[in-house]
C-alpha cells in the first residue's frame, strides 16, 4: 500500500508541474478560423501549435540585436540621405 500511495503522489506531482507549462490566451473567434484554415495541409497539428511558433518567432525577432537597424542607417549614410 506504501508503494502505490508513492506511485500515486509522484503522479499527481508530475501532473500538476505538467499544469504549470502551459496557460490560455483568449483570441477572437475570427481570428481562431482564419488561423484554422491557415494551417491545414501545414505540419501544424493545432492553432495552439501555430500561435505558439508565430510569438516565438517574434520574440526572437524582438530580442536581436538591431544590427539590421544599423546597417540600414549605415547604407542610407552611405547614400547621401542621413
Amino acid at each position: 500500500m506504501f508503494l502505490y500511495f508513492n506511485v500515486i503522489t509522484l503522479y499527481n506531482m508530475n501532473r500538476k508541474i505538467e499544469r504549470r507549462k502551459y496557460t490560455t490566451i483568449t483570441i477572437p473567434t475570427k481570428l481562431f478560423d482564419k488561423l484554422s484554415e491557415k494551417i491545414k495541409d501545414t505540419g501544424f497539428s493545432s492553432v495552439s501549435d501555430y500561435v505558439t511558433y508565430i510569438l516565438r518567432e517574434i520574440l526572437v525577432e524582438m530580442d536581436s540585436p538591431d544590427d539590421k537597424k544599423d546597417e540600414i542607417i549605415e547604407k542610407l549614410r552611405k547614400l547621401g540621405y542621413i
